[in-house]
């Protein structure tokens, strides 16, 4: 029989320290939604200077938080191993202390648009996400079990008719259909490669869009006419 591994400590304070810095995990979060980033976009992200920027980009990337992409003079720089990374920072947000049921900061979490619906990394993630989620489960299409979802015999049919690349996402080396725990409303949405191809196929059909160029997602009227009247589902 093998031997149990053993938790390397030092990599695991090593990794926490990387991620406990708010300037390096805004620079995390704002590559989350899969968009390579010059530093100086990075570093008005963090609320920092451009020098301050590039000393922490450095200790990211030696960290295997990061990789660059160079285009001439040009760096571009995103997350390492975007699951992972993505991953680690929702499973974060998901293990901190929920938010007081009322007062500002309810109010705040409650009206905001990244809460509403966002990318995580290449999937759909907030309220958005989770509800989409609830009505595949609701109607049989995926069945939830553990932490990831099996995707059933309906569910193939009907997503394929909608065009999602099944056959490609089952092909991927990601998690075909993981369950991803939202943290700001601590249950399951959908990720893995299923759930960056529903993604995907969501935006090709202009039924979401993004709503600042970045992570935050919502739902055009067409999308909410499409999803009313295949899920039953009542958006916003």
């Amino acid at each position: 029989m093998a031997k149990p591994r053993h938790l390397d400590s030092t990599l695991v304070v090593r990794t926490a320290a990387l991620v406990a810095d708010p300037a390096r995990a805004a620079i995390l979060q704002s590559l989350s939604d899969g968009r390579p980033r010059p530093a100086g976009e990075l570093a008005r992200h963090a609320g920092v200077s451009f020098s301050t920027a590039s000393a922490h980009l450095a200790r990211l990337l030696d960290g295997g938080l990061l990789g660059v992409e160079r285009e001439g003079r040009h760096r571009y720089y995103r997350l390492g191993d975007p699951e992972q990374v993505v991953g680690l920072l929702a499973t974060l947000a998901a293990l901190a202390p929920a938010p007081p049921a009322s007062g500002p900061v309810a109010r705040a979490l409650e009206a905001s648009p990244i809460r509403r619906g966002r990318t995580c990394y290449n999937h759909l993630a907030g309220i958005l996400g989770v509800s989409i989620t609830d009505a595949l489960v609701r109607h049989e299409w995926l069945a939830l079990e553990g932490r990831t979802f099996e995707l059933t015999v309906a569910g193939e049919a009907g997503l394929v008719e909608l065009g999602v690349d099944v056959a490609t996402a089952r092909r991927t080396r990601a998690t075909f259909a993981r369950a991803c725990l939202d943290w700001s409303e601590r249950r399951y949405h959908l990720a893995g490669a299923l759930g960056a191809s529903l993604c995907t196929r969501l935006f090709q059909l202009g039924w979401i869009e993004r709503a600042d160029g970045g992570r935050i997602t919502q739902v055009t009227a067409a999308g909410r006419r499409a999803l009313r009247r295949r899920l039953g589902l009542e958006l916003w």
